[in-house]
């Protein structure tokens, strides 16, 4: 996916995320999250807005810690979010297509900003689905190609990190297949870190499959795994261990 195909979608997902805030109400609870109400969404999302704008915007080279999120509530609260998305979006688009900056995880990009871009739409399309949960009805659509891209981040990108916890006492083999997409990912499991090669490359302990966008939402464990093939051990692993 290119750039602007990345900020077009940061730009509409973090407006539709405050819509659906304020339709649910900063008291309604978040069901993906279960100690969060929908304040906790808007301040959490919004640090970490606020915290990216800064790191690209700084071209700062190494880690710099997330703040804690402010102690806001209401009408002031919600302003705030929306200010810290518009300035993340305004901030992406006016940086240097080669500005080198910091980055947390080994996923292949071309650059440091498609990173940011990647990273800030795909953790605003996240946390969107979850105030459109906290609100109740329907949700919005979430593109095919979106989220197989989201997919190959979550398991190339942050489950390539020493940090993840999705281990194995004993080697097994996870596959996760996107039927409307044609991709495919095979995950080694072990005691080490997952290793993910993309394609349907070795027989798997079990399978993971569906439609992209419920694939997508699936892995991030908000919605249940369309389909599983082979040892469900594995669907609970996941839920439980998979956790960013």
């Amino acid at each position: 996916m290119e750039t602007a195909e990345f900020l077009q979608i940061l730009d509409r997902e973090g407006r539709s995320l405050a819509a659906a805030a304020t339709e649910a109400g900063l008291d309604a609870e978040v069901p993906a999250c279960p100690d969060w109400r929908v304040r906790d969404l808007l301040r959490h999302t919004g640090t970490i807005h606020r915290w990216a704008a800064g790191v690209v915007a700084d071209a700062h080279p190494g880690p710099r810690p997330i703040p804690d999120p402010p102690d806001l509530d209401g009408t002031e609260l919600t302003t705030w979010f929306r200010d810290g998305h518009r300035d993340l979006v305004d901030t992406l688009a006016v940086a240097p297509q080669n500005v080198t900056c910091w980055t947390f995880h080994p996923a292949p990009v071309p650059s440091p900003l498609i990173f940011w871009l990647r990273r800030q739409a795909h953790e605003t399309t996240v946390h969107r689905y979850d105030a459109e949960a906290a609100r109740g009805g329907p949700v919005s659509p979430i593109g095919t190609d979106f989220a197989v891209d989201g997919i190959d981040e979550l398991l190339r990108g942050f489950h390539a990190r020493s940090r993840s916890r999705l281990r194995s006492p004993y080697p097994r083999v996870l596959r996760v297949c996107a039927e409307d997409g044609d991709a495919a990912w095979t995950i080694r499991l072990s005691e080490q870190p997952p290793v993910t090669e993309v394609g349907a490359l070795h027989d798997a302990t079990a399978e993971l499959s569906g439609p992209a966008d419920e694939l997508y939402l699936a892995l991030w464990n908000r919605v249940p795994v369309p389909k599983v093939i082979g040892d469900p051990e594995l669907v609970d692993l996941w839920r439980t261990s998979s956790g960013i």
